[in-house]
């Protein structure tokens, strides 16, 4: 077992008292328990499903017991953060586990993150773009200064496909090459280290196959989907510990 930095400990041990990851975690135990940790990231859709009674159960309770008052809008809360906090959970566990490098790093906050705003951000004339990222892993280097990094746009489904992150990673292709609409928006990029770019999906309500949904994952460097699902359009999110490893 690898000793973990002192902040990631303490996101571990913040997730792992988050009231609704704790039926969450428990179903993940039986998973690691049948398949490993890499091959769990495949079943996060079966996971979070599996964990959906027993958080009503707490959400009634929190309910009663006056801790919440609108149980639609914890419910919704709810589903914007489990699934990001899976991957950050399974994510440091894999390097606790030394099956990710000791160098790589996952942050929920990268817009806000000193290492990773500056790389992030476009300027289009005197305004600037930024993606729509949930989290983003990246690599420091000897002198504790940004090496690499993958920014990741997470989706419990695909029916809101994220459009902007599409949009961005296109600006970002124009900033850096040489093309006349780059001249004409006076579009810009300060950064010799481009970030590459991911999504990741639980496809909740079985979207994948749409032609227009795989479409989409053309734009990204990189697509995973947590289910255990063998195509050859997008990776199965066990395969990121892999992909950092080899790009970060």
């Amino acid at each position: 077992m690898l000793c973990l930095l002192k902040h990631e400990t303490q996101v571990l041990k913040k997730i792992k008292s988050t009231y609704y990851m704790i039926p969450i975690l428990k179903q993940l135990d039986k998973y690691i328990a049948k398949y490993g940790l890499e091959k769990s990231l495949d079943y996060l859709n079966t996971i979070l499903n599996s964990a959906k009674d027993d958080i009503e159960i707490l959400l009634d309770k929190r309910i009663l017991e006056g801790e919440i008052k609108d149980k639609s809008q914890a419910r919704k809360s709810i589903a914007g953060n489990t699934f990001s906090l899976l991957i950050k959970y399974l994510f440091i566990t894999l390097k606790e586990n030394q099956l990710i490098k000791t160098n790589i790093f996952i942050t929920s906050n990268p817009k806000k993150h000193k290492l990773i705003s500056d790389i992030v951000t476009i300027k289009v004339d005197d305004e600037t773009q930024k993606p729509n990222m949930d989290l983003a892993i990246y690599s420091i280097n000897e002198k504790n200064t940004l090496n690499k990094c993958l920014i990741l746009s997470l989706k419990i489904s695909l029916n809101k496909y994220p459009e902007q992150i599409c949009a961005w990673k296109l600006l970002l292709e124009i900033a850096t090459s040489d093309n006349p609409i780059k001249e004409k928006y006076n579009i810009s990029y300060e950064h010799k280290t481009m970030p590459l770019v991911g999504f990741a999906t639980v496809n909740f309500y079985d979207e994948i196959n749409n032609p227009q949904h795989r479409g989409m994952f053309k734009f990204f460097d990189i697509a995973f989907i947590g289910k255990p699902l063998n195509a050859g359009f997008i990776n199965n999110l066990s395969d990121l510990p892999r992909f950092v490893n080899e790009n970060l």
